[in-house]
């Protein structure tokens, strides 16, 4: 009886890890990406860029935003939310006169405002295109992504598209764990087409890179509707869904990359600034590390104990993690092998995330969250 009840949850485990790896290889086979060459964009595109103390890593943002092809009417906002870094100047700097661009100072925080949503409403205030782009300080976009962006918005009739970047990673900590972004993605996209935009719906969308349809944007309340939310990329995609608009995220690898966090002190206090947000409750927290667990670290430590149902269930995750390095041009080995350590970083992450929220210990950009 004993063996019985140590078998059991390896294979419930190890059955359940298999059935996610072939959901998330049949989506990473089928996961749209914008195109490659697509016509001139006639239409005004307001480019919104939200920046606090960025000025270490802004320069190659801003350069390949101003190095977009393919957009007639391009307008670039630079918001320079009260920055004690000299980064409005160094992006003023960069412009170099380019009259596409502006930078604009941010007012104080406002009471009931989280510090993103309430620097992005100040640039949707100012912002005159029918199209609304946000876009983080740390994203280096390639000469046709607001082009392919914006065609693949208008061709699918969307309220939001959320092209997921590609993460680009230095230490061993990002590498091992940042893979799960667009594990994610793969994992919670729906098995439905959406018939009326050909592509499926999406519960998850990717703050990095968010294009909106600027009427859509408004019906959903535009940033006011987040104002305080810490993951407001997640809230403006319901935001939308709710007004009744069309959402989607693809696969976005072709089009911007970004390197997330810069080792493991900031990977750590990156995500534990949101995670609690996501993981709520004491019951969430037991069900979601108890999910991680079962599926990602028990199947591979029953494999090191010479359980073949064990070895099953590991390798069908670690092979879910090549194809994905492989199609997002992320490192493949050998740190796909080690999806039971970025379990394992999971829960502990999440954990960290509430104990940091019970004492208001989350800060991000200098402020508390």
């Amino acid at each position: 009886m004993r063996i019985r009840a140590a078998v059991l949850p390896v294979a419930l485990g190890s059955a359940l890890a298999i059935a996610e790896a072939v959901k998330v290889f049949r989506n990473a086979g089928r996961a749209q990406r914008p195109r490659e060459h697509p016509p001139v964009v006639t239409e005004r595109v307001s480019v919104l860029l939200p920046a606090r103390n960025e000025a270490h890593r802004i320069a190659p943002t801003v350069l390949s935003l101003l190095a977009q092809t393919g957009v007639a009417d391009l307008e670039i906002l630079v918001l320079d939310d009260n920055s004690d870094d000299g980064t409005g100047e160094l992006v003023t700097k960069l412009a170099n006169g380019d009259p596409r661009l502006r930078v604009l100072h941010g007012r104080p925080l406002a009471a009931g405002w989280k510090g993103k949503p309430h620097a992005c409403m100040q640039l949707a205030e100012t912002a005159t295109g029918s199209v609304l782009v946000f876009v983080d300080a740390d994203v280096e976009f390639a000469p046709h992504a607001m082009a392919a962006s914006v065609t693949q918005l208008r061709e699918a009739k969307l309220g939001l598209l959320s092209p997921f970047p590609r993460q680009v990673m230095g230490s061993a900590a990002e590498r091992i764990y940042q893979p799960l972004v667009n594990w994610t993605l793969m994992a919670t996209m729906s098995s439905d087409i959406d018939p009326e935009t050909g592509l499926p719906p999406t519960v998850v969308a990717n703050g990095q890179f968010l294009v909106f349809d600027a009427d859509a944007y408004r019906a959903a309340g535009g940033h006011a509707a987040v104002k305080q939310a810490v993951l407001d990329d997640g809230g403006m995609l319901f935001a939308v869904l709710g007004s009744g608009g069309k959402a989607a995220a693809v696969d976005g690898t072709g089009l911007a990359a970004c390197r997330m966090y810069s080792g493991a002190r900031e990977l750590v206090d990156g995500h534990t600034k949101w995670l609690c947000e996501w993981v709520n409750t004491p019951r969430k927290v037991a069900e979601v590390s108890g999910a991680v667990l079962l599926l990602h670290v028990l199947p591979a430590l029953a494999a090191l104990r010479g359980s073949r149902v064990g070895l099953a269930g590991y390798l069908g995750v670690a092979a879910t993690r090549i194809t994905l390095a492989r199609r997002f041009g992320e490192p493949p080995l050998p740190y796909s092998f080690t999806h039971p350590v970025a379990g394992v970083m999971s829960v502990g992450l999440i954990v960290e995330s509430r104990r940091r929220q019970k004492r208001n210990l989350r800060t991000w950009k200098g402020r508390a969250v």
